[in-house]
């Protein structure tokens, strides 16, 4: 019998399982694919928002700004990349102003540093927005940040202090008993007293299961481009348009921690929670709307277009609650933007309604809370990497070369608290595959080490999901 089965581990879901991993509780994750942040936390922004743009009477609003604050300290302590940076709302007319002096008020409610800039100001804070914008909103509060290792990263330290984590495994159905809930998976039946519902673009489906159908998913769907890094230093901010008629914040442009350049997102209804297809008509269009904010961007460079979703409903806001259909499930529903900001916080509520619930939270003695160091070779010093080179020779075997990450990086990866087992989770770990290239020479190499370390035929690694496999075998065999 669990006392806590989280369905998702997606950020929300590993920020749910971080927080509960204090106290002495058997808590288990049921995720469907086959390792962690692999929907929307993989396939979004990387920014930890401000927090000027929720309504202040939101669920949003505090806890965008609360969970910005958790996210700094704990990227701090587990060695996730993040750094602070500038984000503007830049106008090109009246209107624009009008709506960037409303989130400036906004911002001032929430508790935000804002400020509205005038074309001078803003042209001397970002020299590389197109001399045409006559304005813009200002902020420090926001940063950018490693999105899928944040959410792994928690995801860690919650399987070191004894959660379960359920990878390849489908939630099919809840049954209520009359002091639990079997959860039926497609691996079998799960016996447990409280259920935290974090999964993604299908929470509707999930709460469904137990008689809660409030929600409907209005999953949209977002386009982005990622440019090498030769672009990536052409901004120093994360630079959005004044939100669209439908309430978006526009297409933005922004480094990344990586050093790289994000042009995206569109917003469209997404078919389903899966439906990560790019097209031609809007990665056209984001290219256009991208050279309107940044005129420099050199297009050339692009190195890799992707989709994600965000899953929202047709409430506008995060639906945390107690289910009114079962008080033994906890809702974390609606988690768009800003849910990567707000994850952290989130988590925090979780508990809170939980205990509410009538769980008892008793701390546990023995919580750790950290996780094995990350080695970054390529950001250490040259006597650094000559001490390690020493003691690992492996360090000093380079197999991605546009990110310079070597053996002994993907070895460790591959030796993490949770196993990667195909080569897009690798990537993840450490960045093999992210470069110029996009792994077109280290993916053999980085398929090999998988195999060799954990004993796993090659035929049967699959590139990312179950069932995208690369070789069926050798060839005049």
């Amino acid at each position: 019998m669990y006392d806590v089965l989280i369905i998702g581990c997606g950020v929300t879901g590993a920020a749910a399982a971080y927080t509960l991993a204090r106290y002495d509780l058997k808590v288990g994750i049921i995720e469907r694919f086959n390792d962690v942040a692999c929907a929307t936390t993989k396939a979004n922004s990387a920014i930890m928002h401000a927090g000027y743009d929720p309504k202040p009477e939101s669920r949003m609003a505090p806890l965008n700004r609360r969970g910005i604050a958790l996210a700094k300290e704990i990227c701090d302590k587990l060695h996730v990349e993040y750094k602070p940076m500038q984000s503007l709302v830049i106008a090109f007319n009246e209107h624009d102003m009008e709506e960037v002096r409303a989130l400036y008020e906004r911002g001032l409610k929430n508790g935000v540093s804002v400020k509205v800039l005038d074309h001078d100001e803003l042209m001397k804070a970002e020299p590389a927005i197109n001399p045409a914008a006559i304005g813009a909103l200002w902020s420090d509060d926001s940063a950018i940040i490693n999105p899928w290792e944040f959410a792994t990263a928690m995801a860690e330290v919650a399987v070191l202090n004894g959660a379960e984590l359920m990878l390849s495994t489908k939630v099919e159905n809840i049954k209520k008993n009359a002091d639990s809930l079997t959860v039926v998976t497609d691996k079998g039946e799960l016996e447990t007293r409280y259920v935290i519902n974090a999964a993604g673009c299908h929470s509707a489906d999930i709460a469904k299961m137990v008689g809660d159908d409030r929600l409907t998913q209005t999953n949209m769907s977002g386009q982005y481009f990622v440019l090498d890094k030769a672009e990536g230093a052409k901004v120093n901010s994360v630079i959005f348009r004044c939100p669209d008629e439908n309430g978006f914040k526009g297409i933005l442009v922004a480094p990344t921690v990586h050093g790289n350049l994000i042009v995206g997102p569109d917003a469209n209804p997404a078919r389903d929670g899966d439906d990560v297809r790019t097209t031609s008509d809007i990665l056209t269009m984001l290219k256009a709307r991208g050279l309107e904010s940044v005129p420099s961007i050199n297009y050339r460079n692009i190195i890799r277009q992707y989709a994600g979703v965000r899953p929202t409903t047709q409430i506008k806001d995060f639906t945390i609650d107690i289910s009114p259909a079962c008080d033994r499930m906890i809702n974390l529903a609606g988690m768009c933007s800003p849910g990567l900001s707000s994850a952290p916080a989130v988590g925090e509520e979780a508990a809170r309604l939980l205990s509410a619930s009538g769980l008892k939270l008793r701390a546990k003695e023995s919580f750790k809370d950290e996780r094995p160091p990350v080695v970054h070779l390529a950001s250490m010093s040259a006597d650094e990497k000559r001490a390690l080179i020493a003691k690992n020779p492996a360090y000093g075997k380079i197999i991605c070369r546009c990110e310079t990450v070597t053996e002994g990086e993907i070895v460790d990866a591959i030796r993490r608290p949770i196993t990667p087992r195909s080569i897009d989770a690798v990537k993840r770990r450490c960045r093999a595959g992210m470069g110029r290239c996009q792994g077109g020479f280290c993916s053999p190499r980085v398929h090999e080490l998988i195999s060799r370390e954990l004993g796993i035929p090659m035929e049967e690694i699959p590139l990312d999901k179950d069932g995208s496999f690369i070789i069926t075998g050798k060839t005049k065999a």
